[in-house]
């Protein structure tokens, strides 16, 4: 049954699916499916320099930026859980793609156009469609003040209450996202290749036991910092959160090492730098 698997929105299984080399095809498809626009090509980059640019003490997030042929640059986050701060959030992150693409001495106008693109798995907004474009506007007469910004928030949710069939490209690929209704994956596959090649990939991932764990680890990583913000709003819960977060970061290490996972691979799922992890596999 659909439920039984570890679901596509963990950010890991997702990120697999839909950034690993050789599956452009599929990453293409998906954005023409939410941009409505012509891609005749994606290239996804390879490091994600916004991670280590953090000064938050806050999961690592496992989200995938692409640049496409007309050089707009694309990021898309997955979120699972609604902590309350999903529009800063993003709107942050949004800003250091926009500045950090500009060289020094560049002149602004070459600044390349940002998209951000938000699937989130819970309903951040209580009215409108599933699927929401949000872009900076003037006051007079709604004009568009700039192309450059544009932010997209996809909810899961919404869409399932929608009750949507396989109508468009994008329904389409949101009845393989949610895994609800088995027959409308089934409905979605017939209709689009790109999604067959999506589905054999998660097959894959969901069925190999080292990729279900590094999931699992992930999901549960993400559940339990979310336990710590909520259990910490009393005097000194930002002492008892870090002190949590390393430990459940120590713990995963370890069993990270124990199946023999690549360092690299460890500092990516649980945000401890390679000296931390060296030190660990040493004792």
């Amino acid at each position: 049954m659909l439920k039984t698997k570890i679901p596509i929105t963990n950010d890991y299984i997702f990120k697999k699916i839909f950034a690993k080399k050789g599956n452009e095809s599929i990453l293409k498809d998906f954005l023409i499916a939410i941009l409505e626009i012509p891609i005749k090509k994606v290239e996804v980059e390879a490091e994600v320099s916004l991670e280590k640019q953090l000064e938050e003490n806050k999961l690592g997030r496992l989200d995938i930026i692409a640049i496409l042929d007309n050089n707009t640059i694309v990021n898309i986050e997955v979120q699972m859980l609604n902590l309350h701060n999903f529009i800063e959030r993003s709107l942050y992150y949004w800003s250091g793609n926009y500045y950090n693409d500009l060289k020094a001495g560049e002149n602004y106008q070459k600044v390349k156009r940002t998209i951000a693109i938000n699937i989130l798995d819970y309903e951040l907004f209580e009215e409108g469609p599933f699927h929401e474009i949000a872009r900076l506007k003037r006051d007079y007469q709604n004009k568009i003040l700039t192309e450059k910004i544009e932010m997209h928030f996809i909810q899961i949710p919404k869409f399932i209450k929608e009750k949507r069939g396989v109508k468009t490209k994008l329904e389409q690929w949101m009845q393989f996202i949610s895994q609800t209704n088995e027959r409308g994956v089934e409905l979605a596959m017939k209709e689009n290749k790109e999604i067959r090649k999506a589905n054999e990939e998660y097959e894959y991932l969901t069925g190999d036991a080292a990729e279900r764990r590094l999931a699992f680890l992930r999901d549960k990583a993400i559940r339990d910092e979310k336990s710590i913000r909520q259990g910490g709003r009393e005097e000194g819960r930002e002492e008892g959160r870090e002190e949590g977060k390393k430990e459940m970061q120590i713990e995963i290490t370890k069993k990270l090492l124990k199946m023999k996972t690549p360092i690299e691979q460890i500092m990516e799922i649980t945000e401890l730098s390679k000296e931390e992890i060296e030190e660990l596999r040493n004792k």
